[in-house]
């Protein structure tokens, strides 16, 4: 069954991959004459590398993005979500067959959080530039904090379970549908979902293919609508693809691990700052709309 569970996997990964890509070449016409700036291409080298360690994308990238100017905050969450989607599937490609979970409890928090996206992108394309701002405000400084508790290590290390079944199953099921619509606020699911599991006492390790996978069927879901609606910074996104692929094939066959803690160290407290700017950019519009 697990033979057969990774093998439905791959052929659904190829089928999203084709979606994704159609959505792209459909959605974005000119996207062949797109040129993406040397800083783009680096921001995607840089945070899908870490993003293939476990790092997380999402909240490195808004804070990147916050910081240079390089892509608008009405546009951050649609950037996100289809500018990593080339790399994440290449990611679950990967680690969907090398770590072993079991197929229910895998198969069904994908779903789980491909329905919560596909709710959550829905509602979050159609937002405001100040609701966007507070959202992610607010998401990123929930991030800050859980990146902190993983560098100090007061987490849960998990157990040694590769299933969940009962109650616990049902628990995963809620929680990645609701990180499935935390995705399209901006707010990466790795970090989350890694927790999550590991406090239902799973093996942290077959954390890897869930939350991949996840993002890996929720993305280009996701990507599409945000596409659709012009939510997206097509520079951005394809600097993204260009940087970001090499990098998860370096991460994940040549280095595969590093000592993370100080990195993540540094990640929680430049994330606390964006999340901060993003809610004091949200606090002004409001300012500024009560004066008007």
């Amino acid at each position: 069954m697990q033979f057969d569970a990774k093998l439905l996997l791959l052929i659904g990964l190829g089928l999203v991959a084709a979606y994704h890509v159609v959505s792209l070449v459909r959605g974005l016409p000119k996207l062949g004459s797109v040129k993406p700036t040397p800083g783009l291409i680096l921001h995607g080298t840089v945070t899908d590398f870490l993003d293939t360690l476990g790092i997380g994308s999402f909240a490195t990238s808004t804070a990147i993005f916050r910081a240079t100017k390089l892509v608008k905050d009405a546009l951050i969450p649609g950037t996100l979500n289809a500018g990593h989607t080339m790399s994440t599937l290449a990611q679950a490609f990967i680690y969907t067959q090398v770590v072993e979970v079991e197929p229910i409890t895998l198969i069904g928090m994908i779903i789980a959080a491909v329905v919560g996206s596909y709710v959550g992108a829905g509602l979050v394309a159609r937002w405001p530039t100040q609701r966007i701002q507070l959202g992610m405000g607010l998401c990123l400084a929930g991030a800050a904090l859980l990146t902190a508790a993983q560098a100090s290590g007061t987490l849960p290390g998990g157990g040694e379970a590769i299933g969940l079944t009962g109650a616990k199953l049902g628990i995963a099921l809620f929680g990645n549908f609701v990180l499935g619509v935390l995705m399209t606020i901006g707010i990466g699911l790795y970090g989350p979902c890694l927790v999550l599991v590991s406090i239902l006492g799973m093996n942290p390790a077959a954390g890897f293919p869930i939350m991949m996978g996840s993002c890996a069927f929720l993305m280009p879901f996701a990507s599409d609508r945000f596409i659709r609606l012009g939510k997206v910074d097509p520079k951005a996104v394809v600097g993204n693809i260009i940087g970001g692929l090499p990098a998860v094939l370096v991460a994940a066959y040549i280095v595969k691990s590093l000592p993370l803690t100080a990195l993540r160290w540094l990640v929680a407290v430049v994330v606390a700052y964006t999340a901060i700017t993003l809610i004091m950019a949200a606090r002004r519009k409001t300012e500024e709309a009560v004066a008007a």
